[in-house]
Parts: C-alpha cells; structure tokens; sequence
C-alpha cells in the first residue's frame, strides 16, 4: 500500500474501516488501469497500423504476442517492452492463459482461422477483438459467440470505421435524418492484386474481394440506411486473370434493398483501383472519394458542410482505445460480433445470388 492510501486509510478511522472501503478503493485504482493485449498475427496490418497504433492509445498496450515466425514477436517486444518470455506460439494458449498481464486477444490472421484462433483465445479466459472479416461463415460466427458467452468474455470486430469521425459524420446523418432518409447508396472498393497471395486462396481467405473489401461498403450502406438490408442480387464479373483466380472472384456487383425501398449498388473487386461512397437523401447527400475507406486522409463531404476535416490521427488507436474502456468499463460498442455475423449473413447472400442467379431474401435470425 501507498504511503498516501495508508495515510488516507488512516485518517478514516483504523482497520475496520478500511477493510470495508477496500473493494471500492482497488476498482478506483484499476478503473483507469491499461489493459494488457496480445496480438495474434502479425502480418502487414500487426506490424504496420496496429504496432504504432499501440505506441499511442492510453486505455491498452501490447504485452504479448502470438505467432509463427518467433522473431517478429521478439521485435516487437523490444519496440513496446514487454519480456520476450511473452512471445507464444499458436499451439501455446496454455501459457496465453497463465499470463495474467493479457486481457485482450487480437485476433489479425487470415479470416480462414479466425473461428479456431477466436475460440482458443476464449478458452484462455481473455476477452476477443477479431479482425474483419469476422469468419468465413455465419456458423463460425455463432460458434464464436457462444464461446464468449460461456466463457464471460467480450468479442468485438475491427471495424475501425466505428470510430472514425467522418463516418461518425454519416451515422448522425442517418439516425437524426437531417437530409431525410438516404434513399440511393453507390460504393466502390477495391484494389489491384495481380499475385499469389492468401487472399486468393479460399481456404485462407474465405472469398475474394467481397470478404475482403466489400465489407467496407457493406457496413456504409448499412450505416447509411441505419437498417440491414432485406434482400440481395448479385453477379461475378469476368476475370481479367483467371490463371491467379482460380477458387475466389476477382471481382463482383451487388445490389442491396431495404425495407423502407432504399437500395445500394456496390462494385468490389481486386482488378481495379476503386474507392467511393455516395448517399443520396432528398435535402442532402454524402459522398467520399478515394480515399474513403482507407487508414488516414480521408477525402468525405456533406452537401452541408463541404469537405470535413476532423484533423491527424490513426483509426487503429481510436478503435482500440474504444474497445478496451469499453471492455473495462462494461459500456457497449457498435462493432460486435453481432454486427461481424449480420455482415456474413449478407455476404452468403451474395454468394448464393451469384450461384443461383436469383434475388436472395437475407433473414438474421
């Protein structure tokens, strides 16, 4: 005890009372308390965003990480100072669970293995972020909650766009209705990717582009028509490079619908450097063009207020930030795994429009 927590003790009257106050005085010491984090993966996104990113946020920090390529966690463990006795492997959840320093799990492996990282993560007793895609399919999804709920733990998804302003900005439009209803969603996203990698593998990826960018548009749309959609049609458009896409699309369109008549045209697809994202109302829009869904710098506008510019900063440490005093403080987010499902939902929509060549009707329970 604190010379300073002893004299306060003290001051209150002897042992008794501060055997009573002791419960409430260790929450207020903890309630400001960072939590500890394990990344699990560390690609391009660990080491390139969510590294840095935790060299800023003040509610969590890295303490941990989980990989197959042992050096990568040693790095980091110089950069961010934790004991390089913290750096796992992904058959050691067994010694994950034993650290007591680790409150939360990253899960930022290719969607293909999140369900089996997300439940291992759960059974070491330690609250979940996973990276989106939240799976590869609505079952996993259900698996993955239910294993937080037996085991009393929170899972959120890495949908950093919950926490960004300018998209911020289009959820005030749509639930205040300032412009009126958005009635005609247009969004494109997607990039260029003309070599073998794990997005193209459909075990480790899940899909091509849908999975992987057209996620971003789907949760636009659905921010924009502050509902989910009702219905799906969909169609793969021919590939440039059928030798590389031989098990995902290379690209795709899609059409949502919603209850109240509005719909969305979305394009995604690994052919083509796309980025935009337009909500038409009758008193206003909002539009973004590229970059609209990337890390920084984002170029979004209102028919109101022109070209916003909420200033610099990193998503990944507002995101992070958000989730664990979330976490700690057992307050809500948007980005659960709630919302991870609804979006897989819709994607197996898609899917089955593209096999079938019919309009599907999406149904969430």
């Amino acid at each position: 005890m604190s010379p300073s927590r002893r004299t306060f003790l003290g001051s209150l009257g002897g042992l008794a009372v501060g055997h009573a106050l002791a419960p409430a005085l260790r929450a207020a010491e903890t309630a400001d308390r960072p939590l500890g984090l394990a990344l699990c993966g560390l690609g391009n996104y660990s080491n390139g965003e969510l590294s840095p990113a935790l060299l800023e946020t003040k509610n969590v920090k890295l303490v941990a990480a989980i990989t197959g390529t042992r050096e990568k966690g040693v790095k980091l463990a110089k950069l961010h100072g934790f004991d390089e006795a913290s750096v796992y492997s992904y058959d050691q959840w067994d010694k994950v669970a034993a650290n007591k320093a680790i409150d939360i799990v990253y899960v930022v492996t290719p969607p293909g293995v999140h369900a089996r990282n997300v439940l291992d993560a759960f059974g070491a007793g330690k609250h979940v972020i996973c990276e989106k895609p939240m799976a590869t399919s609505v079952a996993d999804c259900d698996a993955m909650i239910a294993a937080g709920k037996k085991a009393g733990k929170r899972l959120a998804i890495g949908y950093r766009l919950h926490f960004d302003p300018y998209h911020q900005e289009l959820v005030r439009l749509a639930k205040s209705q300032e412009f009126g209803p958005f009635m005609k969603m247009t969004t494109a996203n997607g990039f260029t990717l003309r070599r073998k990698v794990w997005r193209v593998e459909k075990k480790l990826a899940g899909g091509g582009a849908l999975l992987d960018m057209g996620v971003y548009s789907i949760q636009a749309c659905c921010m924009a028509a502050d509902a989910n959609p009702v219905s799906v049609i969909a169609k793969e458009l021919p590939k440039t490079m059928p030798e590389l896409y031989t098990e995902v699309e290379e690209a795709m369109e899609f059409r949502l619908e919603f209850a109240n008549g509005a719909v969305a045209d979305v394009w995604t697809g690994y052919n083509d450097n796309r980025g935009l994202f337009h909500a038409e109302a009758a008193k206003g829009w909002f539009k973004g063009e590229r970059p609209v869904f990337s890390y920084r710098n984002l170029n979004i506008s209102t028919s109101a207020k022109g070209r916003l510019d909420f200033g610099i900063f990193r998503q990944q440490q507002r995101h992070m930030d958000g989730v664990a005093q979330a976490f700690r403080d057992g307050t809500e987010v948007t980005c659960t795994g709630e919302v991870g499902r609804r979006d897989m939902v819709i994607v197996e929509g898609i899917y089955e429009s593209i096999r079938t060549g019919k309009k599907v009707e999406l149904k969430y329970s």
